[in-house]
């Protein structure tokens, strides 16, 4: 393992990690509203699902992101290690926008149950 393996590691760890924590920060400052509007007039649950949420979404990210870490080159040179990070890079910010959606989807998929839920007594009862 060359000198140059070793920087593309410590190039990749900082950049996965600010990936995650900034699609994390935003996603669960905003879906907050979602989980609130689920959980309707019980805003301690909505609050503890949604750090529940945001636990999970860290590990399977951030365990992701160490998953793929390694970079195989023999003795790289600067322009291979350049095309390997961008690459792992590229990889894993489209494995986060995947997950993003999918975060977004359960949320309003629960918006969408929850405003059944409160409208079915009203239909039942006309």
């Amino acid at each position: 393992m060359g000198n140059l393996t070793v920087i593309g590691y410590f190039i990749y760890l900082p950049i996965a990690i600010a990936l995650t924590y900034y699609v994390a920060y935003v996603l669960f400052k905003n879906s907050i509203v979602y989980m609130n509007d689920i959980f309707a007039g019980r805003p301690e649950v909505a609050n503890a699902t949604n750090n529940l949420f945001r636990i999970g979404f860290y590990l399977m990210n951030l365990g992701f992101a160490l998953y793929i870490l390694e970079i195989s080159l023999y003795e790289p040179s600067v322009q291979e290690l350049i095309e390997r990070l961008s690459y792992k890079i590229g990889g894993f910010s489209i494995y986060l926008g995947v997950m993003l959606f999918l975060n977004m989807f359960l949320f309003f998929r629960g918006k969408r149950i929850a405003k059944q839920r409160r409208n079915m007594p009203a239909t039942i009862n006309e």
